[in-house]
């Protein structure tokens, strides 16, 4: 049985880039200090909570970790693929005309 937030699992977390990452870990931060301030007031109703954040923030530090290591890939940009430059070639075969027409001059 894992302890931690179900939307926080380290599958999920991989697929993260490093600013979401980073904005997780703050929310994650405010949260802990939101419960340990319930907790020395008496008003806290699960402490189990506790436990299950401090699990949330320390996964997300070994992620950010693994990554800055080269341990763990960091996601690829899921946005749209760049569309193929077919001007490319049409400036190679320019080029290469040109190259023979420069080469036939210098003859």
């Amino acid at each position: 049985m894992a302890i931690g937030s179900k939307e926080l699992k380290s599958a999920d977390l991989d697929t993260f880039d490093n600013e979401r990452l980073i904005e997780e870990l703050r929310r994650a931060k405010e949260e802990l200090f939101n419960l340990r301030f319930q907790a020395a007031t008496g008003q806290l109703e699960s402490h189990g909570r506790v436990r299950a954040v401090k699990r949330d923030i320390a996964r997300i530090y070994t992620v950010l970790r693994e990554r800055e290591l080269g341990i763990r890939a960091t996601p690829v940009a899921t946005a749209a693929p760049a569309p193929k430059a077919k001007a490319a070639p049409k400036a190679k075969a320019a080029d290469a005309v040109e190259a023979d027409e420069t080469t036939e001059e210098t003859k």
